[in-house]
């Protein structure tokens, strides 16, 4: 006799339901507690079937937490690009390009503080590579079709567009940009300032894309001499 109190686990699924419902619980398990929380048998039990059911949709535990972490980086994106969408209404495409590459450094921030289960699993699942991907980066792109990285540098290839940043000075500008930023997320995440206030940490997120965004315009009119190490 069944107990009329207890959840039901759902025995049977429609083709991709089982992925689907394994993704949602590995999703959920990384909100909670980041990548270290991933664990197939949690993900299995949640889904509500046998361990080895999982198998036939990921072959490993790394599997489900590379899947999760797509999935991760593609929420990152989409809040980068609602932040970017904001900038679109400005005539100005000099004004538009730099509001731009700042929105990318405002969503990365706030998604760091809304999401810091998912931003960790994000970046510590496996060493983030700019150059190799994994076969589920595929899902790892916002709706415009681009991952994070790819939002950064198509807003700083949109300020050498506008005239903002001369193209001898853009190779390279993406990682000085992304080390600022991500460091200040870690920072409030699991350093000295994860006690800042809501308050206190929109003004410094605000204060550091701008002195970014700042010294980037600077550095590009500085003549190239002046750069060289002697």
């Amino acid at each position: 006799m069944s107990d009329e109190n207890s959840s039901p686990v759902r025995r049977t699924y429609r083709h991709g339901d089982l992925r689907r419902a394994l993704l949602d619980a590995g999703v959920a398990l990384a909100r909670e507690g980041g990548p270290s929380a991933i664990v197939l048998r949690e993900a299995t039990r949640r889904a509500g079937v046998v361990p080895n059911a999982a198998y036939r949709h990921f072959h490993s535990h790394q599997a489900l937490l590379e899947a999760v972490r797509a999935i991760a980086l593609s929420e990152l994106a989409r809040v980068i690009e609602s932040e970017i969408d904001t900038t679109r209404r400005l005539r100005d495409p000099r004004r538009r390009a730099r509001a731009a590459f700042c929105g990318v450094g405002l969503g990365y921030l706030r998604f760091a503080r809304l999401e810091p289960g998912l931003f960790r699993t994000a970046f510590a699942a496996r060493p983030f590579d700019v150059n190799e991907r994994a076969p589920d980066d595929g899902a790892a792109r916002g709706p415009s079709g681009m991952d994070p990285f790819e939002l950064l540098c198509h807003t700083l290839d949109g300020m050498v567009d506008a005239g903002l940043l001369p193209p001898s000075r853009r190779p390279g500008a993406e990682f000085m940009a992304w080390s600022a930023v991500h460091g200040m997320a870690m920072l409030v995440l699991d350093g000295p300032l994860r006690g800042l206030a809501e308050s206190q940490y929109q003004s410094l997120a605000q204060r550091l894309v701008t002195m970014v965004e700042q010294g980037l315009l600077a550095e590009a009119a500085l003549p190239r001499a002046a750069m060289q190490v002697r």
